[in-house]
């Protein structure tokens, strides 16, 4: 199981990523969202915001249910994800990875993952 510091060197790096997505892509399909990411093995939640811009850095979160895009996934699963050794799709459709969102958000996620 990854620890803490691992999940957040793995959001670390998902931010990354995101901030490498072409600009005018990301500001076609991007509407300012609060997103939270819970990590129920590990009890710890983190937020951030995304933007135009990409994601601001990810801060602990005393309430994940709040933001208007919840994730939900397992420790090991999301460092999987920010190395790109599970596909956030194959995650989704195999229950490994939740969201929780308005369907208007779940398409532009989407279109940018």
């Amino acid at each position: 199981m990854a620890n803490e510091e691992d999940c957040r060197a793995a959001l670390g790096l998902i931010a990354e990523r995101m901030a490498d997505v072409d600009a005018e892509r990301l500001a076609e399909h991007v509407v300012e969202r609060t997103v939270s990411c819970r990590i129920p093995d590990l009890g710890v939640a983190f937020r951030t915001r995304l933007h135009a811009g990409g994601l601001d850095p990810f801060e602990p979160d005393e309430e994940p249910k709040a933001a208007q895009v919840r994730l939900v996934v397992g420790s090991d699963d999301l460092v999987a994800l920010a190395r790109d050794e599970l596909s956030p799709a194959k995650a989704w459709a195999s229950g490994r990875l939740k969201i929780e969102a308005s369907i208007f958000d779940l398409l532009r996620l989407r279109r940018i993952l």
